[in-house]
């Protein structure tokens, strides 16, 4: 720890700083206000720099705490606490008190502070997050779509798999041209298109009103904007982690993960997850572990924390989908917890697996093995023995032979 420290209280147009000489008493508490444009900004650095200042403190205030994190992190070493670990007595509030209260609770390691990763992970985030963004609005407007079309009468995605897919699209764009006749728009199905025609036909029979069609013309040229804009943020992703494409490689062999799953988790928590000591440190910040609220020595609640959301999302995705591919471990995994815990339980303990795995192959940059439906084989013999104690205590007399020993020549 530094010896003079700067606490610096956030708000959206003043920031209110106090500086503190942890080991000189007599040195006091230096206050200064300042603005949040970037010449105010330049006036903080040039100050912080005066004082001698090596190490700064602030709370993560909305947005706000932003623009003074990228102006200072070149030649502070900057901490960013969370708001609710820095809360005054009886919610009493001072500007400069509450300054000085970071400092002080920093130098006691009272706070609980967030991770603000680097510039280039910062950026990779962004466009992830925004990709995740978006494909929540494509969602939502596929919804819509399909509300729309119900006040309409027409039936359409109960006849197709895919309503904006390749014969939804070609009917919904004629449908929002103008199209009314129901036998026309049937024959802009795709050959692949399981449906009959006559089924189309009947499906799309419906009372479809003029302002109706306008809207169901803006819900697709949005739609198409969406499109755009995610295959765009897609190109900028991958020529953003160029360098770094063996590490795409290596998680997107995971059961459950893909490329674009493989991205976001880089993003999140670094491309050697270096900031972890640990799979279970990496574990506990994404929120996987069981808790524990321990009083009188009882645990009375095993809920997981809140996490990382935007993490904790990419691993429940993947546990779904790793225990449906057959003949995988996590499968194997997912049936025996099935019984004991539960559904939701059960994807959460895979979710929980995958988290650690994904420790792992970031962090000593190993290639996953597919360990399959094949036990591993000291958990094999630990079974054995298990087995081999209940038939003693039944009376019984058993002895298992080396499997694994070479057979006698001949």
């Amino acid at each position: 720890m530094s010896d003079r420290v700067a606490g610096i209280d956030v708000h959206k147009k003043v920031l209110m700083v106090v500086v503190i000489d942890s080991r000189d008493a007599d040195w006091g508490v230096k206050r200064k206000r300042f603005g949040t444009v970037s010449s105010e900004l330049r006036l903080l650095s040039a100050w912080l720099r005066e004082q001698g200042v090596e190490e700064a403190v602030m709370e993560s205030t909305a947005q706000y705490w932003k623009p003074i994190w990228y102006e200072l992190e070149s030649f502070l070493r900057l901490h960013l606490a969370q708001a609710f670990s820095n809360r005054a007595p009886k919610g009493r509030k001072h500007d400069f008190r509450d300054a000085e209260r970071l400092v002080r609770r920093l130098l006691a390691d009272e706070l609980s502070l967030s991770l603000v990763p680097t510039g280039e992970q910062r950026s990779w985030r962004t466009m992830t997050r925004m990709k995740t963004q978006l494909t929540e609005d494509q969602s939502r407007l596929h919804a819509q779509i399909e509300s729309l079309l119900e006040e309409m009468g027409i039936k359409l995605s109960s006849v197709v798999s895919d309503l904006l897919g390749v014969s939804g699209l070609r009917i919904l764009t004629a449908l929002a041209a103008g199209q009314t006749d129901a036998r026309k728009l049937a024959s802009l199905r795709d050959e692949r298109l399981r449906a009959s025609e006559e089924t189309l036909v009947d499906a799309l029979s419906g009372h479809v009103l003029p302002y109706q069609q306008k809207l169901l013309d803006l819900y697709l040229k949005r739609y198409q904007l969406i499109q755009q804009q995610i295959q765009q943020l897609h190109g900028m992703l991958g020529q953003a982690m160029e360098q770094h494409q063996q590490a795409v490689k290596r998680l997107a062999e995971v059961p459950g993960f893909g490329v674009n799953s493989a991205q976001q988790v880089i993003a999140e928590v670094g491309v050697q997850a270096s900031t972890f000591a640990s799979a279970a440190h990496l574990a506990s910040w994404a929120g996987t572990c069981p808790g524990k609220e321990e009083s009188a020595e009882k645990n009375h609640s095993s809920r997981c924390a809140k996490g990382n959301r935007y993490f904790r999302r990419i691993l429940n995705q993947a546990a779904q989908a790793a225990v449906k591919k057959q003949g995988s471990h996590f499968q194997v995994v997912f049936r025996r917890f099935l019984p004991k815990l539960g559904y939701k339980a059960a994807i959460w303990a895979v979710a929980h697996k995958l988290c650690r795995l994904v420790w792992k192959i970031l962090h000593d940059q190993v290639d996953y093995i597919e360990q399959g439906s094949e036990p591993n084989p000291k958990a094999k013999q630990q079974r054995a023995r298990a087995l081999l104690r209940r038939l003693k205590k039944l009376g019984y007399e058993v002895t298992i032979p080396d499997l694994n020993q070479a057979p006698a020549e001949s």
